[in-house]
């Protein structure tokens, strides 16, 4: 075997309980399939308990405790296939059936109220049950409710109430029987444990209580049970034995394990202690047991530098800090700490066994040192908006439970559990990426003009490192520029820059930046540029200008939108190589080498797969979401399956990347010239006004249409369109282009012959329609259709261009209406447009006019857009080019564009 199942940082959940799909937070009246703000959670006996309220106003507060039956049934195996058929087989525990079988503490599954009775609540927050006995801590109503049996029909009565004399009294205390708003309980053995927080100690009862407000056995936290801080205490220093605010407490037989949140620590006995205020032996979160600083880098972590007094400075975070902790949970193998203050799950792979140790894998977060997590949905901010409920991140969790395969979360502010299953670990975090962007890497332009003087010197600053370049007599422009690349780029040295790469674009005399950090972290990158004389009192004849001062552009190609064709790369994917052929109907096989792949549990449509690689469709039902999860299913030879750990795909509604050749970013586009004939491009803009008059004159032929009140800008256009095409005799046809409201003037003759045909857009006095002529104002740039466009025959000004791209985005018909077509070749309408249109497109800086994207024909998931290059556009034989949908802009590629005109015109 290649690799072994675990657990990875940043690896996303299997499944979620609660919610209808990863990223939605249902906030509805209470019911059998959905959650509040959950956050105590039990397993025993394949059967799931989760406390359906909290105690730090999370919402909504549904005061239950909801008991899943038969769990092995809603959550499904890691290494088997699973069944179709719903937008999320993976949610609500296995495709919207994963309903819970009872409800405790209500009388049916809709109601939510508090209730001071043998069967109900006021804010519960703890559950324990071993499979026989249920225990919840009723936090509010200070007290413990015990289940003798667990219970089969909803708002079953408790059999015995701890912390009061009888199930109808509320009052707080400290004695051997009350208690001040207790949360966490657990079951080990025959023992019975109680974290009661508000008192700052652990109760233990040696024996399931059997009768009412039986008195505990010890204490643990407190010298005896008539002693405790104040209420009003704000802080309480730390020592082996006592408490500050504990919240859970857990056990695996042989250990014992307090949240003891106030003093941001998990404390550890190595044995279950047996007598009051017994000292635990070590602390997790602290570098000792007289330590409380919440997030005590300077404690447990190693430094990352110093300042400038030269003191050692220490990351905010680390794998061995921890914020507010809520829990902790070991199997005997793993330990898991809710770490609730930073908003993830600490894995430890083995026991600890000494203070201040750090865990090995982060779940909820990226990395030891971030905290990610939001609940925003602004528009402009793609970045928080994948993040609001994905399936990677997690909002202070408060609960943890494991059924010896998966690791059980309660995220309250989600309003879900999520299911985290260790597999193998051979995808990366950002594995998952657009098929044609692969990365969308930021960049940075410095332009170069003025006159050549020897001994001046050029200095570019990159990030903490300087190049300067002394100029020689013999140099050009041209010259500086490559030799400056050669210093940047540590050619003759040996030592490249470590944050870019530099290409030298002679075509238009600048010098291009590019991270080599991939995605948003590259637009950290700061450069600068400066030009001294030789003589301190000269002035240099060379100009240099950056565009900025920060590289800019870089995004994340795992922002996928749905129907994207996305690549997945990693290791022991397969065990052999193969690629995918569409069937009869067209459909793609969704199996393929033995491999399957899934996003939310819908099964995807395959193109390629190797060991190292898969092609497939991310499914168009994915469109609800800003988020799901992904992972690999693949049948070994020897009869067995496996599964990779899951990844969290960020879902936008748009996400565009150019195909390109092989080779480092920025690639050369695979681009063609679009027509044979000579074209003009019309706009129709504007707003309708009954009796405009709007006029194409084509050469001194006028075609012209009197505006109506029933009219749209679309109405005009096509009218005008009609008036053209029924004029038998013009050298021209027109035709509407595939986005906004343009048509696109064409010579019926093709080459050079159908060129120079004036156009011209005109409307009458006082008009609201619009009518321009974009770009050149007669037919122009005919090539040669379907060619490619090379440094041999390249792009000119004015031409129309077609390149190739994925991630525009669910489309739709001329209708509007919206199509899906995952998993098979699309055959029409032609006319088909991305829901978010192509909105932008520059080549070499410029504006190019978009004039179709859309769905190609006879292929999956690629989709066409033609371009027409600004007439003005100058030569150069790298010209950067991109397109964009909103706030999403695909990968940087490079095209030739060579302009018939020399650089003054």
């Amino acid at each position: 075997m290649a690799a072994t199942s675990d657990f990875m940082t940043g690896q996303g959940a299997r499944v979620i309980i609660g919610q209808r799909n990863f990223t939605d937070q249902d906030i509805g009246t209470p019911s059998q399939t959905t959650l509040g703000a959950v956050s105590g959670i039990a397993y025993a006996n394949n059967m799931l308990f989760v406390v359906d309220s909290n105690h730090i106003q999370a919402t909504p507060v549904q005061n239950r405790v909801l008991i899943y039956h038969n769990l092995a049934t809603l959550v499904p195996p890691a290494n088997q296939p699973i069944p179709q058929g719903t937008r999320c087989p993976v949610c609500l525990g296995n495709g919207g059936s994963g309903k819970a079988s009872v409800v405790v503490g209500q009388p049916d599954f809709t109601s939510g109220d508090i209730n001071l009775t043998a069967n109900g609540f006021q804010n519960p927050v703890g559950v324990a049950s071993d499979g026989h006995y249920l225990v919840v801590g009723d936090t509010d109503n200070n007290r413990v409710l015990i289940w003798k049996n667990i219970p089969t029909t909803n708002g079953a009565t408790a059999d015995i109430v701890l912390g009061q004399s009888d199930f109808t009294s509320n009052g707080s205390g400290l004695s051997n029987t009350a208690m001040r708003g207790p949360q966490g309980v657990w079951i080990q053995g025959t023992r019975l444990f109680v974290a009661d927080s508000g008192n700052h100690r652990v109760m233990v009862w040696n024996a399931i209580p059997t009768q009412n407000n039986q008195p505990a056995d010890y204490v643990l936290g407190e010298p005896d049970f008539s002693s405790s801080p104040p209420p009003t205490t704000l802080d309480l220093p730390p020592t082996a034995s006592n408490m500050f605010s504990p919240v859970s407490v857990t056990s695996d037989g042989t250990r014992l394990f307090v949240a003891d949140l106030g003093h941001a620590r998990i404390m550890v006995w190595n044995a279950i202690p047996t007598q009051n205020n017994q000292p635990a032996d070590f602390a997790l979160g602290q570098p000792d047991l007289v330590s409380e600083a919440d997030n005590n880098s300077a404690g447990v972590c190693k430094s990352n530098g110093t300042d400038s007094s030269g003191n050692a400075t220490y990351p905010v975070r680390c794998y061995a800090t921890l914020s507010l902790p809520r829990y902790a949970l070991s199997t005997g193998k793993y330990l898991f700490v809710a770490d609730g203050g930073n908003d993830r799950v600490l894995v430890y792979n083995n026991l600890p066994t000494h203070s201040g140790q750090a865990a090995d894998v982060v779940l909820g977060q990226p990395n030891e040192d971030d905290d990610v997590v939001t609940d925003s949905t602004n528009t402009f901010d793609p970045n928080a908006n994948v993040l609001r409920s994905s399936p990677d991140t997690i909002r202070t969790p408060l609960a943890l439970g494991w059924d010896g395969e998966n690791l059980y979360v309660t995220d309250p502010y989600d309003r879900r559990v999520m299911v985290f299953t260790p597999a193998l670990p051979v995808v990366p975090k950002n594995g998952i990426t657009n098929s044609a962007s692969r990365i969308v890497a930021a960049l940075g332009a410095i332009t170069f003009g003025g006159t050549v003087t020897a001994t001046d010197t050029i200095t570019i600053d990159i990030n903490s490192a300087t190049y300067t370049y002394t100029v020689a007599s013999s140099d050009t422009l041209q010259t500086i520029i490559n030799n400056i690349a050669i210093l940047i780029n540590g050619t003759t040295t040996g030592k490249p820059d470590p944050s870019v790469v530099a290409t030298a674009d002679l075509g238009v005399l600048e010098l291009i930046l590019t991270s080599k950090i991939p995605g948003v972290a590259g637009n950290n990158t700061t450069y600068s540029v400066t030009v001294a004389a030789a003589s301190s009192t000269g002035t240099p004849t060379e100009t240099a200008n950056a565009a900025g001062a920060n590289l800019s552009g870089g995004q994340n190609a795992a922002f996928v939108a749905p129907g994207t064709l996305v690549t997945i790369v990693g290791n022991f994917l397969s065990e052999g190589t193969a690629v995918g052929v569409p069937d009869a109907n067209g459909f793609y096989p969704t199996k393929l080498a033995g491999v399957q792949v899934y996003f939310d549990g819908i099964v995807a449509p395959l193109l390629y797969v190797s060991s190292t690689q898969i092609n497939c469709q991310l499914p168009d039902a994915v469109k609800d979401s800003n988020g799901v999860t992904a992972f690999v299913l693949t049948d070994r030879p020897n009869g067995t399956s496996t599964s990779t750990v899951n990844i969290s795909i960020p879902i936008v509604a748009a996400s565009p990347g150019i195909f390109a050749l092989n080779g480092t970013d920025p690639r050369t586009a695979i681009a063609y010239h679009t027509t044979s004939n000579a074209i003009s491009v019309v706009s129709v803009d504007g707003s309708i006004q009954a009796g405009d008059v709007a006029t194409i004159s084509i050469e001194d032929r006028d075609y012209s249409y009197t505006v109506q009140d029933t009219d749209s800008l679309t109405t005009i256009r096509d009218a005008l369109i009609t008036l053209i095409n029924s004029d038998g005799d013009e050298k021209v046809t027109a035709a509407p282009a595939g986005q906004f409201t343009r048509m696109i003037i064409t010579s019926k003759v093709p080459g050079p012959e159908g060129e120079n045909i004036p156009v011209k857009g005109s409307v009458s006095t006082g008009s609201l329609v619009i009518v321009t002529v974009l770009g050149s104002s007669t037919t122009c740039c005919s090539s040669v259709a379907g060619t490619g466009v090379t440094v041999e025959n390249p792009a000119v000004p004015g031409e129309f261009i077609t390149i190739y791209a994925a991630g525009l985005g669910v489309v739709q018909g001329p209708d509007g209406t919206v199509l899906d077509t995952t998993g098979q070749i699309y055959e029409g309408p032609v006319n088909n447009t991305p829901v978010t249109p192509v909105d932008n497109a520059q080549v070499s800086g410029r504006s190019a006019n978009v004039l179709f994207a859309g769905l190609e024909q006879g292929q999956m998931g690629i989709y066409r857009v033609i371009l027409q290059l600004d007439p003005a556009s100058p030569t150069d034989p790298t010209a950067q080019m991109f397109i964009a949908q909103s706030v999403f802009t695909s990968n940087i590629v490079l095209i030739p564009v060579t302009s018939p005109f020399p650089p003054s015109q």
